[in-house]
This record gives C-alpha cells, sequence and structure tokens, in this order.
C-alpha cells in the first residue's frame, strides 16, 4: 500500500484490472488506478506521491496493450474535470480527456477547421503526445501549446515546439501527465465542416475495421516521414502494403487476427490474450523483415507485464 501524506480526493483504486478500460479488451491490473477530480488534485497527489512509484498517465486506451501480467505502476486516467473544449476565435482549448472527435465537432460548431481529427481513435493527450494525424494533417500544424503537471506536481505550459513533434512521437518528458492543449486553426464554414466530417467518417467505415475491438494502426509506416510529421511522396511506404506483401493480411494466433478488411489493423476476435496480439505483432514484423528487408515499428504502446 503507498503511503499519502495527502488524501485525493479523487477515486484510488488498488489492483484495478484495466481490459475493460482499452479497446482491445485485454490486459492485467495496474497496482493502483488514479482518476483525479480536478486539477489541484492531480497535483496534490503527484507530489504527495514517492518518487520510487512509478506513473503511466491512460488516455481511453485506443492505442495501447495492457500485457496480461498487468502494470507496476500508478495510472492515471484523466476524466470529465478534464474534458471542457472551449473555442475562443481560431483557437481550440481542449483538456486532455475530451475525445479527439468530440473536439473536431465543437470546432466545426464553432466554425474552427480541426476536421482532421474527427475519425482518429482516443482522446487530445494521446493525439498530442503522439502527434496523431490524417488525411495529410497533425496535431504538430495547429498545436500552440500544451498543458501539463510534472511527476513532481509542478503545473507547466509547453510550447508545441519544445515537443519536437514528429512521425508519430514527442519528446514529453516521462512521467509528465497532459491536461490540456490548445490549437489554433483556420476559419471555415460550420456546414461545409460538418459535411467533410462526414465524408471522412463514411471513408474509414469502408476501409477500416471500425466494428471490430482493434487499437487502429498497429505499426508506422516504415519510412518517408520528415520531422514535421509529414509523409515525403518519393519514399512513401505504407504499413499495410508491405504486411500485404508479406501474405500476412488475416493472420491470426489464439483470438489475435490482422485484420482480413484493412491488414495493419489487429484485432480481438474473441478470448484474445494481450500475449495473443503482441506475438502476433511480432510475427508479421519477422516475416516482413524476411521477406522485404523491412523493420516494422510499433505504433501501439504496449506497456507492463508478461
Amino acid at each position: 500500500m503507498i503511503q499519502l501524506s495527502y488524501t485525493p480526493r479523487g477515486t484510488l483504486t488498488p489492483q484495478r484490472p484495466l481490459a475493460d478500460l482499452t479497446w482491445l479488451r485485454v490486459g492485467g491490473p495496474a497496482d493502483y488506478l488514479f482518476q483525479p477530480a480536478d486539477l489541484a488534485d492531480l497535483q496534490a497527489f503527484l507530489a504527495a506521491l514517492p518518487e520510487t512509484v512509478d506513473v503511466f498517465p491512460m488516455g481511453v486506451g485506443s492505442n495501447l496493450i495492457v500485457r496480461d501480467g498487468g502494470i507496476r505502476a500508478v495510472v492515471i486516467r484523466l476524466g470529465r474535470g478534464f474534458n471542457a473544449i472551449e473555442v475562443d476565435g481560431t483557437r481550440v482549448i481542449a483538456g486532455a480527456a475530451a475525445l479527439d472527435a468530440h473536439v473536431a465537432r465543437k470546432a466545426a460548431q464553432g466554425g474552427v477547421d480541426l476536421t482532421f481529427l474527427r475519425t482518429i481513435p482516443g482522446s487530445i493527450g494521446g493525439a498530442v503526445r503522439m502527434n496523431a494525424g490524417c488525411y495529410g494533417v497533425y496535431v504538430a500544424d495547429h498545436l500552440v501549446e500544451a498543458h501539463a503537471v510534472t511527476r513532481e506536481g509542478q503545473s507547466v505550459v509547453i510550447p508545441a515546439k519544445d515537443l519536437a513533434l514528429g512521425y508519430r512521437q514527442s519528446t514529453l518528458p516521462e512521467g509528465y501527465v497532459l491536461t490540456a492543449a490548445v490549437f489554433e486553426a483556420p476559419l471555415g464554414d460550420p456546414e461545409v465542416l460538418e459535411a467533410r466530417m462526414l465524408d471522412q467518417l463514411a471513408k474509414r467505415d469502408a476501409s477500416q475495421p471500425t466494428k471490430e475491438r482493434s487499437a487502429g494502426s498497429t505499426f508506422r509506416n516504415p519510412a518517408g516521414f520528415s520531422s514535421t510529421g509529414k509523409a515525403d511522396d518519393v519514399h512513401d511506404l505504407k504499413a499495410w502494403k508491405v504486411i500485404d506483401e508479406a501474405g500476412m493480411r488475416g493472420a491470426t494466433r489464439g483470438g489475435a487476427q490482422m485484420s482480413p478488411m484493412h491488414s495493419n489493423f489487429m484485432i480481438n476476435i474473441g478470448g484474445a490474450t494481450a500475449r495473443d496480439l503482441e506475438e502476433l505483432g511480432e510475427d508479421v514484423r519477422k516475416k516482413v523483415l524476411q521477406t522485404q528487408g523491412i523493420t516494422l515499428e510499433w505504433e501501439i504502446k504496449r506497456i507492463g507485464d508478461f
């Protein structure tokens, strides 16, 4: 039992199973799950938490495999105190727990074009941490600053340039918990923006297994991306294409499968363990390396004990 000099106002749950909090529905328990009531509660909790205790910020589990042995850390999951969305002119201020899709829709209603977020699974905190993008537009194109709480409980504002946002990555320090983000985007007609998002949704649903238990793209596109996250048309390789060429579309291991609909989506077809999913991913990586000499890098984050 961790010893705290502070009594949290939020919910602190020991040995909390995490499978129901991830889109793939797998994984063991966290030593603790902390759901802070608000920013002050989060700051005080982290300040009181012993330095020897690791912290893992978790969004909605849309791009995550929690291994079957669980996580030896305090998992911090933000909720309603961190999901506000405000539109102010060409700026959008969104809490880290706000869903990407909700931010896109609220921005569009206010005439601000963040439509690229509409089809990205997950929450704003994860989108910033991973420089999420879609249709050639990335968080890096619109982020002004990120708000976070350090492992020591200090509230900080980080200019976008200090995050070194690249292809599916940032330099956010370990242990920092993102709490909000400020975006700047061009104005647009709300009806036109809404129509664009409906078109994006239709295209996504036609090409991706959106009705299945998945975690979005399994692997990063293997090459040809600049530090801004933009694709280089000359060297633009797609992960799904090299997986197809390796003959791994539809491949299975236990209850895990590379989707027949989109081969870079890993799905839980029923009863999969985290080990099934991760080992299937490693099967794919080995086959792609053997057949094409390309090393695929995981986009899904894997954490915890086997």
